[in-house]
């Protein structure tokens, strides 16, 4: 297996530190908001990095950390006229609401947070204070990037580059404007802590690096993120654990490329920023899941109405060859494995594993899935023995159970995003809406279903 490591910009083997076990940080969100669509690319491509290590018998050690102390949480609870613990836990507990819905293995991921590890956070400061890495200005704490000869290794940026870190919001204290800041004191209303600096409470930058080390070690197999965390955030990570430590933080940096909306740049100010909560008020998550998972993870890929939906035509063939194999199981007489179809799923198998082996290529698995689901399609009747269909079966969903899809059991035989439409177009009907009722239809259509409008109701049917 073979993953694109930032820090030396070429794909490498990967060896683990310890036989068939993997220990991997992805950095989780800033809880003071739902989160949005780009934060849901790295949550589902890591997570299916994760899925993919357990397929090939991998024991995998899971953090996604909560950032539940930073001057947006403090700023936004002001705002809500609430404590920044409990914004903290409420959008907690939203994001594992919508993380659930994108089919992350939850209850498989551990969550810390930055305020549990505080206690950590000072130590590892006064540590890097005695190491002579760090200095203290009337309070406020600074890391001393010029003690580093290989800063800015990670990001490859050269000196002049090297601005100070973000979320540093002193700045005329700095020794040098690439410091960063490792524990800021305290202002009024903020929530603080004591420390041999008097009370404050810690930068960004700091906390990632102390809930590694706490639950990791000093030296972890696999980091990841988004690619805008490269710089500052990942790069100063790196520069004030290996100055503790004297060892490598992270053998391999694994960076996800942004989602446009619309051909744009994601951001407020264009009015193009979707909340995962805004999504699944119009589409089954599993769709953005399988959008993601279609696309390379490290190029850039385009959210808008007509992506989606495309991405939920093309799920729900992927369903439609489940429910016709477990449709034929029900029925089909038993029977010798035919060995042709035996054959053939040793390919299937090997181009998806072939695929994932090439730095996480899921593009390239979604296309070995729909190989096989056209094979399915074509060659399986009520003919074929129940020996074959069950092998058949247990490879197909051996790939969509690594890419984290076609996990719900068709009601009925259709999904819910389908039943969505139908209602949807039921709704139009009832309001004289035939235009919209009439591209409801199509819809349908494009993605396998036809309907029928009878004195009974509406009936469909499944078309190839």
């Amino acid at each position: 297996m073979r993953l694109y490591n930032t820090l030396t910009r070429q794909k490498e083997e990967f060896i683990p530190i310890a036989s068939k076990k993997v220990k991997m940080y992805v950095c989780g969100p800033t809880v003071y908001n739902y989160i949005h669509v780009g934060n849901a690319r790295p949550a589902v491509i890591f997570d299916t990095l994760r899925r993919y290590f357990k397929y090939k018998g991998f024991k995998v050690t899971y953090v996604v950390n909560f950032t539940d102390i930073d001057d947006k949480l403090i700023n936004k609870a002001l705002e809500e006229n609430t404590t920044v613990k409990e914004l903290a836990e409420k959008y907690i507990r939203e994001y594992l609401i919508d993380v659930r819905g994108l089919n992350i293995l939850v209850d498989e991921t551990i969550n810390p947070r930055a305020t549990e590890h505080i206690g950590g956070i000072i130590k590892f400061i006064k540590s890097l204070e005695e190491k002579g890495y760090a200095y203290n200005i009337e309070g406020n704490v600074y890391f001393d990037t010029t003690k580093i000869k290989d800063y800015g290794k990670l990001s490859k940026k050269n000196p002049d580059e090297l601005i100070s870190g973000a979320r540093a919001d002193v700045n005329n204290e700095k020794q040098s404007p690439s410091d960063f800041v490792l524990w800021k004191k305290e202002k009024p209303g903020e929530p603080s802590w004591g420390s041999p600096w008097g009370k404050g409470r810690p930068g960004w930058h700091i906390e990632c690096s102390v809930m590694i080390r706490d639950i990791l070690g000093d030296t972890i197999d696999i980091h990841a993120g988004g690619e805008d965390l490269q710089f500052p955030h990942h790069e100063n990570e790196i520069a004030q654990s290996e100055a503790l430590t004297g060892k490598p933080f992270a053998n391999y940096w694994l960076h996800n490329g942004m989602i446009n909306i619309n051909d744009e740049k994601m951001s407020k100010s264009l009015n193009n920023f979707f909340t995962v909560r805004d999504v699944s008020k119009e589409y089954n998550l599993e769709i953005l899941r399988f959008f993601i998972v279609s696309g390379h993870y490290r190029k850039p890929i385009n959210y808008s109405r007509e992506t989606i939906h495309q991405a939920g035509a093309s799920l729900q063939r992927l369903y439609n060859s489940k429910i016709k194999l477990t449709s034929l199981l029900e029925k089909n007489p038993s029977g010798e494995m035919d060995n042709t179809v035996k054959l053939k799923l040793l390919n299937f198998r090997r181009d998806f594993e072939k695929a994932m082996d090439d730095d996480i290529n899921t593009a390239d698995a979604v296309t070995a899935m729909f190989e096989t689901s056209k094979y399915i399609n074509t060659y399986f009747d009520e003919s074929t023995t129940k020996e074959t269909i069950q092998s058949t079966l247990d490879v197909y969903m051996d790939m969509a159970n690594v890419l984290g899809i076609l996990h719900k059991e068709p009601d009925d035989e259709i999904t819910d995003d389908v039943k969505q439409i139908i209602e949807k177009r039921n709704e139009a009907r009832r309001n004289k809406d035939f235009e919209l009722a009439d591209a409801l239809r199509k819809q349908l259509l494009d993605i396998g279903i036809e309907i029928e409008d009878t004195r009974d109701g509406v009936k469909w049917k499944k078309i190839n």
